[in-house]
């Protein structure tokens, strides 16, 4: 048995003192070691632990010991850890060692381990399989082979040896062990020599070898089929070579070109305002660009439903940064600008990535940004939708919106993202920049330094931070090149935020304008990660690398915008030292600074090292061959320059900084590193004598190579560059990126290879698959070994910790679920697993992106004339070397062809599609004490040529030059067959095609061919003595690549540019036969890129013979040329080319149609070329296009020779020409049928007759009843399938008895028809009692059957709408639940069971479950629909496609197709946007190929008519007169054409020359009109075949605009099999809403279709049969007409029949059912755009056929008038708000006010109860509201003009919402407002009883309670509270109103009138008000006596008995002094 054994010997230099415990873990199994006790320094364990292991240990694997301080009590804290890959333990079986342990910051402390580990594999059995790799295969015996994939990221390094003296980590472990190097044991990559990969190579293979060549195998490495990559069309994208990486196809840099977009944002509603009785306006912003909304007075919850368009032209980074602010502002008029509530904040980006790039009917959370304490202020209701061109965006189908009530489960944020978010302050912390560029004239310099005396530097920069639409910088450091801020800018935002990227730019301050000087985007995805294991966004400290313009200053910079950010930088620029970081805030501390305002302060400063510790790099280039030199630098000596930062820049790189001379005194070490970031490598002598770096190669005059290009003559002389530079060491991040980089590069060529299989239909892609799979789960655990290195290394940030953790996380899980996926694998599911590996593709890709810097790109430069001409830049990760193979960069130390372009916007366009210069260069990058290796990846065979100079120490210095003494002569052949789908270069709209072959410093020319766009060549190029350096054997693997250029040849000038592709040839070695399966080559498929867009492939073959000792002579023979014609050219010889066999095309001829006019001449007499690898037909000519343009000879055909293999089959091409006089021909226009294979004839299998498509059809409606997957064929059919029972479907074939007897018969059931009464079974109709008793005990009866006379079409048209969504629904509820079986399977697989039990378990379940399902269904869901929901009332349905009718049936293509003819330079804008502009008109007609000879039966059958060929029964092409008739129901989201944001839209509907305007019936200010209209218009087909139909927007003065049409093809609806003339409606009636529209009756319909199919008519037999082609239908016989008699009649069974025309036989297809189809709206001055949609259908007739009826009435429903009376009863606890002057006492003068449509419109108030005291108020007072409802959309209807100076009335659509408010009356100032209520008519809480009942609750829990509605009640009354929200935004109750509600039709209202108020007639009494309730001035007495004396008389009566007695005591005291005199002197 194999185990693994460890010996725990010691633990040593422990701190402190105490017990001691180890845990040692493998394999995820843990052992704890006893407790040493009271050990101090030493513990000594002694122990030994044992892991019995079934299988071969993997040197991948780890051992973890884990070293804890021991507490009884306590948890045990850890000491440190130790952990070991156990590479060298795999392959020796034992090992000793001492190392030390890391603590949790992963830095390494003293404490050491020491361990004895022993592994015994079982004997003999080293080799064995390793677990995971031999993985069990499903019996499906498609796949059984051994597994052994080399771990995909090792790219076999060829001996690049690792030397033993440098150690991974900080630490070196000790061995005891004598003689191996220290390193070995922890070697990490797998080495192998090339040798050893030759041995294998050729085994016999497994696959049929017959297109894998052995090449690809020996380089693979294994001889799993699974892994071996295709060489194909992936022929230069497959990397399979070690010396040489793959290049770039795609040229032009797609960035930085601006794009059209259209954001439309439609802002419907808000609700829950916090104010107080406020009139709240929306603002739109969107950058610069502001948008308001109309103002709704005194409304918390304003209705606005109002669209607004942004279009915009602008690079997409720039609009997707563009932040869309929505924001409630109260009260703004013209004078203020009104009080900011709340505001929402997203950009465009992350509307953009949402699904369909559109939020819809969301909820956008208001905060206030003054008040972060606040919380929620508010929700506004919008819809934002972000289009860009081409984007088309699926509208949700907008009908009756139930509301969506729940603004909790539909807010306005994107997936994941929580709903309650948390404020946070974002610190973007700047500490200093370096190596900034001049941005000042060197001459004002000058000036400067005359005055002042002093140098300064020409920069004073300061850096801008930008975030959530805020700014904020830091302060300016003047004149420096190394400014140091150490400042912060703060953003106060919410978190998560919803603008993903913050924008940091360095600028340099001027008194004019600000420039910028470099710009980096920080994505805050990238630095952050919201799993649960997540971590707040930080960054840094780190460097950040600024790219922009070149570094010379001009005054005008033609780059400048590259410094903003825009477009890829063609030059260093500087970095910056930042970090980011986030703090989630909490807002309920006190200390807090509540506003968002962006603040910025100083941080301190950091220090050295906290960024890394300085290293010395050293970067190696060496020039092999530059080439494709473009002629206008070609006079010119060149060189080139490499740059690495400002290292190597001569020109321009180095700005000296005055600061350095004041410098020294502060230290050295910052001296020394700021002369080294400045160095200019002219006087770099270096401290230790070394080297001087050499940056450029020397000047050279460029050699011509032909008349377009020129190459550099480097033969044998390669020369070199290299440079040193000084970076901090942060290799680590960038290892981990090239590990995972090189995991999705593997990934992607193996996705690539597999679509390939799949397209190219060759055997097993699902071998491919798996091994795809199997390889990303094995590199996978190879990235979660390698990564967790290095990780105590200095400058490490938090950032680095935690993505190293995500991404660790990340690579296991997708490892894992790889191998889950692997095993799912099959034949039927390759396509959804292939989704799902492309989905980790994108994850992997998204990972490796490294959002901290460190290295600063390399930048390659081409100079001539010491002026920057073209570039190229390479990322330094791609050329970093690391002693780890995995982790080196996929371009380091190999041989790349790098291709140069020029900078910035000259890139953009034709201009960047030229190679300025083609490279194959080798670079190195890497530590300089690593170099040792930097020449290893060169080709072998050269010498190394030394610097001139002597010096000491020269050994060591790297090579100027390499004089390569090897060479191989070798013979190219390019065998160039054809090329297809060209791009056309001329007015024509054809292209003269060449190819020019370039291969190294050679080139030759194919022959021009005339006219076409398909050209085959069959030429054969060969290059004689093709000279290359290096080893044999190093060439047969490796060969340059070739680069093949196609142009267009013009008379006059330079030819024009095509496109390019690349190949690698296939190489014969001298000594090698020429004999399969490698020789000769096959031809394969290339693609031709032009910049980013694809333009064509090229089928060629190429071959690279070496020439031997003996001369050509031994080459395989050439044969001469064969064509006398073609001169000297030789052809593709015959092994190579294709083998061909006899093919007949046969072409039907039908019409020509919109030809456009030619050099302004129209076109008259047309014929078509048809033209197939060298042979054609021609039409007949048409004699007068204006009168007839279908052609006479309907069918002609030719016979041809084409290549067996269908895939190699060259175009078929189609060209119109116009015959002029005089035997001029002119070329009207061409198109090329890239692929005939749609059109290839297959013989119908006699013997499948009937059974298959029966069985088809079983299934179908099987899937169909589960809610499974649908099939595609019958669209409707499913949605129908929702709302009717998909009857029992029994086949029956009488014509072959010995198969068994079936019937087929098809039920129509009494639920599908109000009309239609069929007998129910038994069953059925107990079930329907039982339904009936139900409802009865429930609640009140909804409303049973509809009234048949009030449905009109509408009803109809609703009812659809409603089944639609409901399907939609299924559909995805379906989609839930397969996808919930998946992971079902996937569970189980993980847990080891097979997955085939556990479905035979759950499938023998659901089989059960499906029986009983698909009965009940077929009941039409009596059984539990009817539980489910209300019932809906019967009413017959059409179906509403969300869609065009076209995209839903093939484009009714189904024999006739349309060609669209091309004319013109085809547009280079992105992917052919412009090609509609090329349409010059359409050939319609058909083709139809098959081999020679044809079987004869197909001739025999019966009227078979030879000159019709295989288009049999096609109906004849004579002109026809056709009644049009054109149904408009409404369009939607109509782009605005007025200023106010709304449009005035009519129809106009064009055919051929009639016209028919609808402009006086405009439809005012509205963008979703109901237009409600039928038009008829006479047309004759073919000449008026094209029907326009357009919305205009009427204007009062000027013209009107178009807003956008809609074009149909009315012909080939006509002419189409699926009979799309008039739809088939469900059910048959004669009358009422459902009336049958076709002039022909079903039966004659069906009659029709029998005869035309050549089918057994039908025959009806009794008991409601018919019989069609063997199949039985039944139906019901009876019908009923207006007078309600009913009679027998056929016409339902034939309906039946129709209805289920696509199960017969054969010639069955889905006919047509009567519907309304969704068109986009487009306008042409905004190609691709949709400018809204509009619903229609059309309906044709014959004109020779009986007239059809009046088109049916869809005029748009009236509004109903209805009348609302509210009667305001009672008031109670209404709250007090007055003082009462006299007596203080708290009261109210109530009264209420209530509107039902707007405040302004119709608000009405009660009288005043004055001074309620205890808030109660009584009012007897009755409001009436009369209004216009629509029941149907829920919505009242209102008109009104907007303005005073509008010209008509609006109608506006308002959802009914009645709004009471009680307010505190004042006189003298504005009255107080206490509360209100809103209740929605549709749905509001029942009343309570009783006051005392009544409480906020009805309002908090609305959801929860039983709502009711007025219109179906009529009658209500009830208490409900009022509500105000008090500071702190909590509801409060603020009072109950007593109201009654009653609702009245406008009919009853008349004959019942009622007054207002308590009028008369039908008058309230008088309310019994207390004697309080009065007016003091009114009756002063009155209030005396209430309010003075009821309060106070005791205090009165006190007051009166003192007055009386201080009266009486002053009497006394006055009359007493008379008194006494008198009684004194006696009186």
């Amino acid at each position: 048995m194999m185990a693994l054994v460890v010996h725990l010997k010691t633990v040593a230099h422990l701190r402190g003192k105490g017990e001691r415990i180890a845990k040692v873990t493998f394999r995820g199994l843990p052992f704890y070691s006893r407790v040493a006790e009271n050990c101090e320094d030493v513990a000594h364990f002694n122990e030994t632990f044992r892991w019995p292991i079934a299988s071969r240990l993997d040197g991948n694997e780890m051992l973890e010991i884990q070293v804890y301080n021991y507490s009884k009590v306590f948890s045990n804290r850890l000491v440190g850890t130790f952990c070991m890959v156990l590479q060298k333990v795999a392959e020796e079986g034992q090992l000793e060692l001492t190392d030390t342990l890391i603590d949790d910051n992963n830095t390494s402390i003293k404490t050491s381990v020491n361990i004895e580990i022993r592994y015994q594999p079982m004997d003999g059995m080293v080799g064995t399989w390793s677990d995971g790799e031999f993985l069990e295969v499903p019996d499906d015996r498609d796949g059984m082979f051994a597994f052994e994939t080399d771990s995909l990221l090792s790219g076999q390094s060829h001996g690049s040896g690792t030397s033993p003296g440098r150690s991974l980590q900080g630490s070196i472990p000790t061995f005891r062990k004598a003689g191996k190097g220290v390193f070995s044991a922890m070697k990490l990559g797998k080495i192998k020599s090339s040798r050893d990969d030759h041995k294998r190579g050729d085994e016999p293979a497994i696959l049929d070898m017959e297109d894998l060549d052995k090449k690809a195998i020996r380089l693979a490495g294994t001889l799993d089929p699974d892994t071996i990559s295709l060489a194909s069309v992936t022929a230069v994208t497959t990397n399979v070579s070690n010396k040489r990486s793959k290049p770039d196809i795609k040229m032009e840099p797609s960035s930085g070109r601006p794009v059209d977009y259209q954001i439309s944002i439609t802002v419907i509603e808000a609700r829950q305002l916090i104010g107080l009785n406020m009139d709240p306006v929306v603002c739109v912003e969107i950058g610069d660009d502001k948008k308001y909304t109309s103002m709704k007075e005194s409304t918390n919850c304003p209705y606005y439903n109002e669209y607004f368009v942004f279009d915009f032209h602008v690079p997409p980074e720039v609009m997707f940064d563009k932040i869309i602010k929505l924001s409630v502002i109260h009260s703004k008029n013209l004078l203020r600008s009104g009080t900011l509530v709340g505001t929402f904040k997203m950009d465009v980006g992350t509307v953009y990535f949402q699904p369909e790039h559109q939020f819809y009917h969301k909820w956008a959370i208001m905060s206030d940004p003054n008040d972060i304490t606040a919380g929620c202020k508010g929700y506004i209701k919008c819809d934002i939708a972000v289009v860009g061109k081409g984007d088309n965006i699926k509208t949700p189908h907008k009908a009756n919106e139930t509301d969506e009530d729940d603004i909790e489960g539909n807010l306005l944020l994107p997936e994941g993202i929580p709903a309650e978010r948390q404020w946070a302050r974002f610190y973007v912390k700047i500490y200093r920049a370096e190596g900034l560029p001049k941005m000042n004239t060197t001459i004002m310099a000058n000036v400067k330094k005359a005055f002042i005396g002093e140098n300064r530097d020409l920069v004073d920069p300061y850096v801008q931070v930008q975030f959530a639409g805020q700014k904020g910088k830091t302060s300016v450091q003047k004149s420096s090149y190394e400014p140091i801020w150490n400042e912060q800018v703060i953003f106060t935002e919410l978190f998560p935020p919803l603008c993903k990227r913050i924008k940091v730019q360095i600028r340099d301050s001027d008194k004019v304008n600000d420039v910028a000087i470099g710009t980096h985007f920080i994505d805050l995805r990238k630095i952050s990660n919201d799993g649960d294991k997540g971590f707040l966004p930080t960054l840094g400290p780190a460097w950040v690398n600024m790219y922009g313009s070149t570094r010379q200053y001009t005054l005008m910079d033609e780059h400048q915008d590259l410094n903003d950010g825009l477009g890829e930088g063609v030059s260093f620029r500087a970095r910056l030292l930042l970090s980011v970081a986030v703090e989630i805030l909490d807002t309920t501390s006190p200390e807090i600074i509540s506003s968002t305002e962006v603040q910025a302060e100083t941080v301190s400063n950091i220090s050295e090292s906290a960024t890394g510790k300085m290293e010395e790099f050293f970067l190696f280039g060496s020039f092999l061959e530059a080439t494709m030199i473009d002629r206008k630098i070609g006079d010119k000596a060149i060189s080139f320059e490499i740059t690495i930062g400002n290292y190597g820049n001569q020109i321009d790189g180095v700005s000296k900084s005055s600061s350095t001379k004041k410098k020294k005194k502060d230290g050295e070490n910052e001296e020394e590193e700021s002369e080294l970031i400045h160095n200019s490598s002219e006087d770099e002598a270096d401290e230790d004598g070394e080297f001087v770096s050499v940056s450029s190669t020397p000047l050279m005059k460029p050699v011509i190579t032909d008349r377009n290009y020129f190459h550099l003559p480097y033969f044998e002389k390669k020369p070199c560059v290299y440079i040193k530079s000084w970076w901090q060491d942060q290799r680590r991040r960038l290892y981990n990126s090239n590990m995972m980089d090189k995991i999705a590069d593997k990934l992607e060529e193996g996705l690539n290879d597999v679509q390939e299989i799949i397209k190219t239909e060759k055997a097993f892609p699902e071998r491919r698959l798996r091994g795809v799979l199997e390889e990303l789960s094995v590199s996978c655990s190879r990235f979660v070994t390698l990564a967790n290195k290095d990780v105590n290394q200095s400058g490490r940030t938090k950032l680095d910790r935690e993505r190293l953790k995500s991404c660790m996380r990340e690579m296991d899980s997708m490892g894992q679920q790889a191998k889950q996926i692997r095993t799912q694998v099959k034949k039927n599911t390759i396509k959804d697993k292939l989704k799902m590996a492309q989905n980790f593709l994108q994850r992997i890709r998204f990972l490796a992106d490294e959002p901290q810097h460190s290295i600063p790109d390399v930048f390659i430069w081409m100079m001539s004339n010491n002026k920057r001409i073209a570039y190229a830049r390479i990322p330094s990760k791609d050329i970093l070397y690391s002693i780890v193979d995995e982790e080196t960069g996929k371009d380091c130390g190999k041989v790349k062809a790098v291709f140069l372009k020029l900078p910035g916007k000259k890139g953009f366009g034709p201009a960047g599609w030229t190679v300025q210069a083609k490279l194959e260069l080798y670079l190195w990058l890497g530590l300089n004490k690593q170099r040792k290796d930097f020449l290893s990846g060169l080709p072998n065979g050269f010498e190394e040529i030394k610097a001139s100079q002597t010096g000491p120490g020269l050994h060591s210095s790297p090579p100027v030059c390499l004089v390569y003494n090897m060479k191989q002569v070798f013979q190219l052949r390019a065998h160039m067959y054809q090329a297809r789908s060209l791009f056309a270069a001329d007015n024509s709209g054809l292209s003269d095609p060449f190819a020019r072959v370039f291969f190294s410093t050679h080139s030759q020319v194919t022959e021009v061919l005339s006219e076409t766009l398909c050209p085959t060549w069959d030429q054969l190029l060969v290059f004689d003595d093709v000279e290359l350096f290096g080893e044999a054997s190093e060439l047969r693997d490796d060969p340059p690549i070739i680069v093949v250029e196609l142009y267009d040849q013009d008379t006059v000038g330079k030819a024009e540019f095509i496109g390019r592709t690349f190949a690698k040839p296939t190489i014969k070695m001298c000594d090698e036969h020429y004999s399969p399966p490698r020789f000769p080559p096959q031809l394969e498929y290339y693609q031709i890129y032009r910049g980013n867009c694809t333009a064509g492939e090229l089928l060629a073959a190429f071959e690279l013979l070496q020439i031997g000792p003996g001369g050509r002579a031994d080459l395989p023979p050439l044969e001469g040329p064969t064509d006398s014609e073609r001169g000297p050219i030789l052809p593709v010889p015959l092994g190579i080319r294709p083998v061909l066999s006899r093919y007949r095309i046969e072409v039907l001829f039908w019409g020509l149609r919109d030809l456009k006019r030619i050099n302004l001449a129209q076109v008259d007499r047309p014929r078509v070329d048809i033209e197939c690898a060298g042979r054609g037909v021609q039409s007949a000519l048409i004699q007068n296009y204006k009168k007839n343009p279908n052609f006479s000879t309907l069918v002609k055909w030719f016979e041809v020779d084409l290549p067996e293999n269908e895939l190699l089959h060259p175009p078929l091409n189609i060209r119109v020409v116009d015959c002029r006089a005089f035997g001029r021909y002119i070329l009207v226009g061409s198109h090329a049928v890239t692929s005939l294979r749609r059109f290839i004839y297959s013989p119908p299998d006699k013997t499948s007759n009937n059974w298959t498509t029966a069985a088809k059809l079983m299934n179908g409606y099987m899937v169909l009843t589960n809610g499974g997957s649908q099939p595609r064929s019958s669209p409707s059919l499913s949605s129908r399938t929702f709302s009717r029972p998909a009857g029992d479907i029994i086949v029956n074939l009488d014509s072959e008895p010995p198969i068994r007897k079936m019937e087929t018969v098809v039920k129509l059931d009494a639920m599908s028809d109000a009309v239609v009464k069929v007998d129910m079974t038994d069953e059925e109709s107990d079930k329907e009692k039982k339904k009936k008793k139900k409802k009865k005990k429930g609640a009140i009866e909804e409303e049973e059957e509809t009234d048949e006379r009030v449905l009109d079409w509408w009803s109809k048209y609703f009812a659809s709408i409603e089944t639609l969504k409901e399907t939609l629904r299924a559909q995805e509820a379906a989609q839930a639940e397969a996808e919930e079986r998946e992971d079902l399977e996937i569970a189980a697989e993980t847990a080891d069971i097979k997955p085939d039990d556990l479905l035979k378990g759950s499938k023998m379940k659901e089989k059960s479950k499906e029986k009983k399902s698909s009965k009940d269904k077929k009941r039409g869901q009596n059984a539990e629909g009817s539980e489910k929901r209300p019932i809906k009332a019967k009413v017959d349905e059409l179906v509403v496609y969300n869609k065009e009718l076209e995209s839903e049936f093939g484009h009714f293509e189904d024999w006739l197709h349309s060609f669209n003819l091309y004319r013109g330079k085809a547009g280079d804008d992105d992917e052919h946007a412009l090609d509609d502009d090329r349409i010059v008109g359409r050939f319609k007609g058909s083709l139809c190929m098959y081999k020679l000879p044809l079987s004869e039966e197909i001739t025999r059958e019966a009227g078979y008519d030879p000159n019709m060929g295989m288009f049999q029964s096609i109906p004849h092409n004579d002109p026809i007169n056709v009644l049009v008739r054109v149904y408009v129901v409404r369009a939607t989201d109509l782009h605005p054409a007025d200023i106010n944001g709304k449009a005035d839209p009519y129809v106009v509907i064009k055919l051929g020359k009639s016209e028919v305007k609808d402009k006086e019936n405009y439809i005012s200010k509205q963008l979703n009109p109901v237009f409600g209209k039928s038009f008829d218009i006479e047309a004759t087909f073919p000449m008026e075949s094209m029907l326009t139909v357009s919305v205009y927007d009427w204007d009062l003065v000027g013209t009107d605009d178009l807003i956008g049409e809609t074009k149909i093809d009315l012909e080939n609806r006509f002419y189409s099999k699926f009979r799309a003339t008039c739809g088939i409606s469900s059910n048959y009636s004669l009358h009422g809403y459902n009336i049958w529209r076709d002039p022909m009756k079903p039966s004659q319909i069906l009659a029709k279709l029998c005869k035309e199919s050549k089918i057994d008519g039908p025959q009806y037999g009794p008991g409601g049969k018919v019989k069609v082609a063997n199949r039985i239908f039944m139906g019901p016989t009876e019908i009923e007409d207006e007078n309600g008699l009913k009679k027998q009649t056929e016409e339902h069974l034939a309906l039946t029949v129709l209805n289920h025309w696509e199960e017969i036989p054969r010639v069955g297809c889905k006919l047509i059912p009567e519907h309304v189809e969704t068109r986009p709206l487009l306008n042409p001055d905004k190609p691709g755009i949709e400018q809204g949609r509009i619903e229609m259908w059309v309906d044709m007739f014959p004109m020779d056929v009986p007239a059809p009826g009046p088109a049916i009435d869809i005029s748009p429903r009236k509004p109903k008038r209805y009348e609302l009376r509210v009667i305001i009863w009672n008031t109670d606890e209404v709250i007090l708000e007055d003082d009462d002057y006299f007596t203080g006492e708290k009261s109210s003068d109530i009264f209420v006010r209530g509107w039902l449509k707007g405040q302004q419109e119709d608000k009405q108030d009660t009288d005043v109860h004055y001074h309620s005291l205890t808030g109660e108020g009584n009012f007897n007072w009755r409001f009436v509201f009369p209004f216009d409802y629509l029941v149907a959309e829920e919505k009242i209807v209102i008109s009104k003009k907007e303005s005073m100076f509008s010209w008509d009335e609006t109608e506006y659509k308002i959802p009914p919402r009645l709004t009471l408010q009680v307010w505190d009356a004042d006189h003298f100032s504005a009255d107080d407002f206490l509360g209100a209520i809103e209740l929605d008519l549709n749905r509001f809480p029942r009343g309570a009883k009783t006051a005392k009942q009544c409480s906020l609750d009805m309002i908090r829990n609305e959801h929860e309670l039983p709502t009711i509605s007025i219109f179906k009640q009529k009658r209500v009354k009830g208490w409900w509270p009022f509500v105000a929200r008090d500071e702190n935004d909590e509801m409060e109750l603020t009072g109950k109103v007593e109201a009654e509600l009653h609702l009245v039709s406008a009919e009853e209202a008349e004959k019942s009138p009622v007054g207002l108020g308590r009028n008369e007639p039908d008058p309230l009494e008088k309310p019994n008000r207390p004697d309080t309730s009065l007016m003091w001035f009114l009756g002063p007495l009155k209030s005396i006596r209430y309010f003075i004396w009821h309060n106070y008389r005791w205090l009165i009566l006190k007051a009166l008995g003192l007055i009386l007695l201080i009266l009486m005591l002053g009497l006394f005291l006055y009359s007493i002094p008379g008194y006494l005199v008198k009684k004194m002197l006696g009186a």
